[in-house]
């Protein structure tokens, strides 16, 4: 018999003890009047004669960590999630039967506890136990005796445990929801409506990504699970909706890396009368203000680099920026117009070791070739601008340059995390573009965008020009957190089924 299933059996009669002595094995409910991080953060700064001329009595509950017992007096560790206290119990300051249930008491278990705070000999902040109540027992024995959980399979597929053994797991979720709240009070102080739009779509549209495709039964028709918000909230701009964002759950049925999830976070935010010049020193200020709130600073640790989140932002535009470390890379002059040509672009990123998408005309293969050089090594805040107009088939196209669209990236860490455009508002162009995504699609980019003819019909009735952006959520939290991982940013990351999950 293993050794866990003996703690478990050992676990199961220590239960049954308890209900012997009168505790109901699964209480439904205990009033408390603090939680353990109360205590811990309204009373540390006490001295032990504070706490004798002030008496303070209190009835907490949370998680035994840890158990050190000394004859007829023990100690409990008790933790609420964020922070833990000791709890001081003699046999001679409780019950008979609140003292066999201390005997009883394993680590992981759930308690009550009721006294009053006190140091002890070595200064520590303790509750003086008067009173004991059982409220829920742990079968499953806690790994590595305290010492963190490590095995990141374990944490993710349970995260629940993971919570449990490694506290400072709970400080990056906490970083992600005051993340959430401050670009929610930073882009509604600015005068933004917040909306919600469909998750399941009849055209999967608003970015270039392959869906996950579902069925109504009820209607008989095939829908798709939203890859973006985008063309639901533009059609809101069109009926005078001038400032909207959305806090949204996409999914794109597309691969897993540290980076990408299948159902991930975004915001999209879409802003009348204004252009991707605008929305970069937007962003810009958004971004610092969210850092300042959320962990206090604008310079921060990621993995072996130090972020400065603080504006200016450094701006560099996509072609020239490919042909530039191009030329580094091959030792002799690449010219911004050899990107501009199929037969040249396709020469260049075959010197280079690029692979180029099947179907992709040069547009595609310049952004390819950037990606390729520069996407990693772009750490600090970096805007990249003006994209080819191929692979941005809903951005406005600059007056200057109909091959090129007001576009922009935003790259920090080593990976992307916003994109924006001011937004293509002609109609006639709209319908080409869709049209030359589908002649994409039937060469066997999967990625290509649908025809959308009922957005075609609201450029109709006349949209504003305007400037759109999309921010990953999961990605700012990774650098906010400095978690290396998209999995350690999500609390249930989607994973592979394991063999014994048949």
């Amino acid at each position: 018999m293993s050794g866990e299933v003996v703690q478990i059996d050992q676990r199961k009669a220590n239960l049954e003890a308890i209900t012997r002595l009168g505790f109901a094995a699964y209480p439904n409910k205990f009033d408390t009047t603090h939680s353990v991080s109360q205590l811990v953060d309204g009373h540390s700064a006490k001295s032990k004669e504070d706490l004798e001329a002030t008496r303070i009595d209190t009835v907490t509950a949370g998680r035994i960590v840890s158990v050190r017992s000394f004859g007829k007096a023990s100690f409990l560790v008790l933790s609420d999630g964020r922070s833990r206290l000791q709890v001081y119990v003699r046999q001679d300051a409780l019950s008979e039967r609140d003292y066999q249930l201390s005997k009883l008491l394993d680590i992981g278990d759930q308690i009550g506890v009721t006294g009053h705070l006190f140091r002890t000999k070595t200064n520590e902040l303790s509750i003086w136990a008067s009173s004991l109540q059982f409220l829920a027992k742990c079968f499953l024995p806690l790994p590595e005796k305290w010492h963190g959980l490590q095995d990141v399979e374990i944490r993710y597929r349970q995260r629940y445990l993971d919570l449990i053994v490694n506290p400072d797991v709970r400080r990056v979720f906490e970083i992600r929801t005051g993340t959430v709240s401050a670009i929610r009070e930073f882009l509604t102080s600015h005068g933004f409506l917040e909306v919600e739009t469909p998750m399941m779509q009849k055209i999967a549209g608003g970015a270039l990504a392959r869906p996950f495709v579902t069925h109504h039964n009820a209607l008989d028709m095939q829908l798709y699970l939203r890859i973006a918000p985008e063309l639901y909230l533009k059609r809101l701009t069109v009926g005078g909706v001038e400032r909207v964002f959305e806090i949204n759950r996409n999914f794109r049925n597309e691969g897993i890396s540290t980076q990408h999830n299948p159902e991930f976070t975004m915001l999209e935010f879409y802003w009348a009368y204004v252009d991707y010049q605008r929305l970069m020193s937007f962003t810009e200020e958004l971004l610092s203000k969210v850092a300042t709130q959320v962990i206090g600073t604008t310079s921060f640790p990621f993995g072996e680099h130090t972020i400065d989140m603080s504006a200016p932002f450094k701006r560099v535009s996509l072609r020239h920026a490919a042909a530039e470390e191009a030329s580094k890379r091959l030792g002799v002059p690449v010219s911004v117009d050899e990107l501009r040509s199929l037969d040249s672009a396709k020469a260049l990123a075959g010197k280079l070791g690029v692979e180029i998408p099947k179907g992709a005309g040069p547009g595609k293969i310049a952004s390819a070739i950037f990606e390729s050089l520069w996407e990693e090594h772009l750490i600090q805040p970096t805007f990249v601008y003006d994209f080819p107009t191929e692979v941005s088939p809903l951005s406005k196209q600059r007056p200057d340059d109909p091959d090129t669209v007001e576009r922009f990236e935003l790259y920090i860490g080593g990976f992307e995390v916003a994109n924006a455009f001011s937004e293509l508002n002609d109609p006639v162009e709209q319908r080409r573009r869709f049209e030359e995504q589908l002649s994409q699609f039937a060469a066997g980019d999967q990625e290509a965008h649908a025809m959308d003819e009922d957005y075609v019909r609201a450029l109709e009735y006349g949209m504003p020009p305007a400037g759109g952006e999309g921010i990953g959520i999961d990605r700012l939290v990774m650098l906010l957190s400095n978690s290396l991982s998209i999995r350690d940013v999500i609390l249930f990351p989607l994973m592979r089924p394991r063999a014994d999950e048949a």
